[in-house]
């Protein structure tokens, strides 16, 4: 191959790459650009060529430019520069975030003939990082409370309520529908009460049998029951200077609830298979999504107990009753899911927000966000869209305003919705559980209080 063949070939390569190449002389000047270079910086080769670099104001340059008017002292000193990052202003004074890599040219006795640079065109890059860490500062806004998210007037009174709770080491109860953030509760007054020093401990009521959940509660003793090999401590003791938070306490047995009423009068508790008491300094933290007093009517709740429980009652509305909370709520699970995953979305269409403050969230707020892990799979690109919202959001039953749902007809959504997510995960309650955006616990008692059999 000719030598001038040789030189086509190059310029060919240097062309077709993308990133930007610029070569120059001892003193700066630059003798050479690739095509790369012309659409990073929006110069022509010819109106480069025999100009100072300095031309495009690289902003990590100084030090390079302080030796006898040499403008890349430091890279002749060192050899090369490596992924060092800058920004260039380009001709029509737009500033780009670059990469940049470069290497002394030596001749064919050794001595320093000149530099090649490259540049990488980051900012793109660098407009995500700044996005995703706005979006990291708007997840601690001031429309947070303890992780909770709402400006409405109802939220603002429990916000109201968790502050007060916190200064008493009374029981708390916390009442409110599946997915209205009652656990976010519960941690907010421990976080901000005077046990917050103390462990926080969580047992949920409806998901073990009764012999189980005592176990679980109080401790047993070594032989208590076959499998008890040795002795165990329960949640009440592991929480000991703190709060315990029973969950779905609505879902207790009655037996279980006697033995509760005398954790709470007495402050002491008993291991399963054992007659020695154990005092436990804990304060009570519950929450049901189920009518307590009706419960009492139909022998299923103990009076007494539910006096003892009831002493600070706080009721958490439904997504429904706190209409104008919903944007933040959306924009907040869009910022996290969007931080998350990765994928860069441009936001929330106005059409998509009008349908979510439409749909009644029979699910609440575990519900808007399934809706939205939903719409960052079926959105590829560009804004989220009502298409990309779940069919039940956008079906017939979106539209109808939220200001006409009476409870009957949530209650009839509701078990509705229960029975199509059973049919479509062929009974499967964790499927189905997945498919409502609710728990399985939730599934199962909504299964027990719509009498369903599956």
């Amino acid at each position: 191959m000719r030598s001038q063949d040789m030189n086509q070939y190059w310029k060919t390569v240097v062309d077709t790459i993308q990133d930007g190449v610029m070569i120059v002389d001892t003193d700066g000047v630059i003798i050479s650009v690739n095509r790369g270079f012309e659409e990073i910086t929006g110069f022509t080769s010819q109106e480069v060529q025999g100009r100072s670099c300095t031309l495009l104001n690289w902003s990590a340059c100084e030090l390079a430019r302080t030796r006898d008017g040499c403008h890349y002292c430091v890279m002749f000193q060192r050899g090369n520069l490596r992924k060092q990052r800058c920004v260039i202003h380009r001709k029509d004074g737009r500033t780009v975030h670059i990469v940049k890599n470069g290497s002394v040219l030596l001749d064919g006795d050794g001595e320093v003939m000149g530099a090649v640079e490259t540049i990488t065109d980051i900012t793109n890059l660098v407009d995500q990082e700044i996005q995703i860490e706005s979006f990291r500062k708007a997840l601690h806004g001031e429309d947070h409370f303890h992780g909770m998210i709402g400006v409405s007037a109802n939220i603002q009174n429990v916000f109201q309520l968790i502050s007060n709770a916190a200064g008493s080491d009374a029981p708390v109860i916390i009442y409110g529908e599946s997915g209205t953030g009652k656990d976010l509760v519960a941690r907010a007054i421990h976080d901000s009460g005077l046990g917050n020093k103390g462990p926080y401990v969580k047992v949920n009521c409806a998901a073990l049998n009764e012999s189980l959940l005592e176990s679980e509660l109080f401790g047993h003793v070594k032989g208590a029951f076959t499998g008890a090999l040795r002795n165990r401590e329960g949640r009440f003791e592991a929480a000991a200077g703190g709060d315990i938070f029973l969950d779905e306490i609505g879902d207790l047995p009655l037996s279980t609830q006697i033995k509760l009423l005398r954790v709470l009068e007495e402050k002491v508790v008993e291991r399963v298979g054992d007659n020695r008491s154990v005092k436990v300094d804990v304060r009570i933290i519950s929450a049901t999504n189920r009518d307590l007093p009706q419960l009492i009517s139909q022998g299923l709740f103990r009076e007494d107990f539910f006096y003892r429980i009831n002493v600070i009652p706080i009721h958490v509305p439904p997504l429904r009753k706190r209409v104008e909370d919903i944007p933040l709520l959306a924009r907040s699970f869009f910022n996290k899911i969007q931080l998350k995953s990765g994928k860069i979305l441009e936001g929330i269409s106005n059409a998509a927000m009008e349908r979510l403050m439409q749909y009644p969230w029979p699910g609440n707020i575990r519900e808007l966000k399934s809706a939205f892990e939903f719409a960052f799979v079926s959105c590829r690109q560009g804004m989220i869209r009502p298409e990309h919202l779940p069919q039940n959001v956008v079906g017939d039953d979106g539209f109808k305003a939220v200001s006409q749902e009476s409870p009957q007809d949530l209650e009839s959504i509701k078990k509705q919705r229960l029975i199509q997510a059973l049919q479509a995960s062929a009974g499967n309650r964790s499927q189905a559980a997945r498919i409502l955006g609710i728990s399985r616990t939730s599934v199962w008692s909504q299964i027990k209080r719509f009498g369903l059999k599956v």
